[in-house]
């Protein structure tokens, strides 16, 4: 249960932030992504700034937004799952940069404790 209301209050947070983003964007600030989808492209990008990345496995769940600077950065809600007996999935921001000719790296990934935030 604890995770479908994580989940939930994530889609919600990107459909709020959607609405935002059909303003004009702040130039080298984060524009929120109108549609929450990880489209082929943005898979693509996500794949290369993975490559090599042994331990842990990240899959997609929901693109957050992305930056213009010299290139692209982008947010991306991930599920990450360390590659060990019996390990429990978390949820990761996985912060990318694509340059302009199409490499792609990873900037950093934010690991959060949503049961911390969370009493029940």
């Amino acid at each position: 249960m604890k995770l479908v209301s994580m989940i939930l209050v994530s889609l919600m947070l990107v459909m709020s932030a959607a609405a935002l983003a059909e303003e004009a964007p702040l130039m080298g600030g984060w524009t929120p992504s109108a549609d929450p989808e990880v489209t082929d492209e943005i898979k693509a990008v996500f794949d290369k700034a993975m490559e090599g990345l042994l331990g842990v496995d990240y899959v997609p769940v929901v693109y957050l937004g992305s930056q213009v600077v010299a290139g692209t950065n982008h947010a991306i809600l991930c599920q990450a799952t360390a590659v060990t007996p019996e390990a429990r999935p978390r949820y990761v921001v996985v912060f990318m940069y694509e340059d302009l000719e199409g490499n792609a790296s990873i900037l950093s990934i934010a690991y959060f404790d949503f049961g911390a935030l969370c009493e029940y």
